[in-house]
C-alpha cells in the first residue's frame, strides 16, 4: 500500500514521462505546482518506489521511468477516466453526423477518427469476427450453370455471390440443398460452418444429389469467404513516430503482426466486456511486449457489434486514450440502436 506522498509523486513522475518520454529527475519533479516536497523527500521516495518494483532506473541517467507494473498501479489506482476535450468531440460528434448506412462504414471510420485523435495504432474488429451466426441462405438460378447466393448474417448483413452450379443439377435438387442448409446452418457461427459441412451435411446431401464433392466444393467456397474476419486498422505506422520505437527490429515485429490477421484476433480472443488495459508484458504476443493494448467492446441488447483496440508504446497517454475509447464506444452502440429502432 503506497502512501498519498508515494502515489503523488508516482502519478508526478508517469504523467511527465508519458509528455515527455525522458527519465523524470527529482528536481523536475518539486517544481510541479502540485507537489509541495523537497527534492531529497522526492529522492527519498522514489528510491523506495524503485525498491517496490514500481519504477525503474535507466543506465545512462539519474531519472526515474515507469516499470510495467508502475503503470499498472497509475492505470488502476491513480488516473480518472472523465470528459474529452472539446476539439476531439467536436471531431467525433462531427463523425456521427456523416451519412453512413451500413455498420461496416461506421466501424472502419471509427479506426480513421481514433488514431488521428490519440496518434497511436486502432484496430476495429467488426461483429462478423467472433459472434455472427448464418441466419438464412437462399439461391436463385440466373441460367443452368449459375446461381445467385443470398447471404443473411445474425448481425443483418446481406451479401450476394454469384456461384457456378455444377452440371445436372436441377431446380429441385437446388431447393433440396437450400433447405438442407438452413435446416443445419441457422444459428452456426461462421468460423464453424466448414466443418459442419463436412461433419453433417455432407452425407446427407450425398443422398439428394451425385455431385456431392463438387456442390460441397462450392458451398464451401461460398460460405468460407463469410468466414473472414473484418479487421480495420488506422495509423499503422504512427508507432514509427514514437521515440522509444527507434530500433527498426522492434518496429518490424509489430507491424508485421499487424499485417497478419490471425496474429491480430489472437489480441482480442476472449476479450471481456467493457474497457480492458493490457500493458507490456501482459500482452500474449512477444511482438508487443514493450506496447500497451487498451480494448473496448460494443454491443447493442446483448449482442456484440464488435471491438476497439489502441496500440501504442507502455508510455500510452492512458487518461486521453481511456477516455476516448469510453465516449466512442458508447455512441457507436447509440448510433445502432437508432438504426434498428
Amino acid at each position: 500500500m503506497l502512501s498519498e506522498r508515494q502515489r503523488m509523486i508516482l502519478n508526478a513522475i508517469v504523467d511527465d514521462y508519458i509528455r515527455s518520454a525522458e527519465p523524470v529527475g527529482s528536481r523536475s519533479i518539486s517544481k510541479r505546482s502540485d507537489v509541495a516536497f523537497s527534492p531529497a523527500t522526492i529522492r527519498n521516495e522514489m528510491a523506495d518506489l524503485e525498491e517496490l518494483g514500481l519504477l525503474e532506473q535507466p543506465h545512462t541517467s539519474a531519472g526515474r521511468v515507469p516499470s510495467i507494473k508502475g503503470y499498472r498501479y497509475y492505470v488502476d489506482h491513480l488516473i480518472q477516466v472523465g470528459g474529452i476535450g472539446e476539439q476531439d468531440m467536436r471531431k467525433i460528434r462531427g463523425f456521427f453526423a456523416e451519412k453512413m448506412i451500413l455498420w461496416e462504414e461506421v466501424i472502419g471510420h471509427a479506426a480513421t477518427i481514433l488514431s488521428q485523435l490519440t496518434n497511436y495504432t486502432s484496430i476495429v474488429l467488426g461483429p462478423e469476427t467472433f459472434q455472427a451466426t448464418l441466419k438464412h441462405f437462399q439461391l436463385v438460378p440466373i441460367n443452368e450453370s449459375s446461381a445467385v447466393a443470398i447471404i443473411v448474417t445474425s448481425t443483418g448483413h446481406v451479401e450476394h455471390r454469384t456461384v457456378s452450379i455444377p452440371e445436372g443439377i436441377g431446380m429441385d435438387d437446388i431447393q433440396k440443398i437450400v433447405n438442407l442448409l438452413n435446416h443445419k446452418l441457422s444459428g452456426i457461427p461462421f468460423i464453424k460452418v466448414k466443418s459442419v459441412l463436412h461433419s453433417e451435411i455432407g452425407k446427407e446431401l450425398s443422398r439428394i444429389v451425385d455431385s456431392c464433392e463438387q456442390i460441397l466444393d462450392v458451398l464451401e467456397t461460398t460460405l468460407a469467404e463469410k468466414t473472414e474476419p473484418k479487421v480495420y486498422l488506422s495509423g499503422t505506422t504512427n508507432i514509427l513516430t514514437q521515440p522509444e520505437f527507434k530500433d527498426l527490429g522492434k518496429v518490424k515485429d509489430i507491424l508485421d503482426m499487424l499485417d497478419e490477421t490471425p496474429k491480430l484476433l489472437r489480441l482480442f480472443h476472449s476479450v471481456p466486456e467493457g474497457i480492458q488495459v493490457r500493458i507490456g508484458t501482459e500482452n500474449a504476443m512477444e511482438a508487443i511486449n514493450q506496447c500497451s493494448l487498451i480494448t473496448a467492446t460494443f454491443s447493442f441488447e446483448g449482442q456484440s457489434l464488435g471491438s476497439i483496440g489502441i496500440l501504442g508504446p507502455t508510455r500510452m497517454d492512458y487518461v486521453k486514450v481511456l477516455s476516448l475509447l469510453d465516449y466512442l464506444s458508447k455512441d457507436m452502440s447509440s448510433w445502432y440502436a437508432k438504426q434498428h429502432k
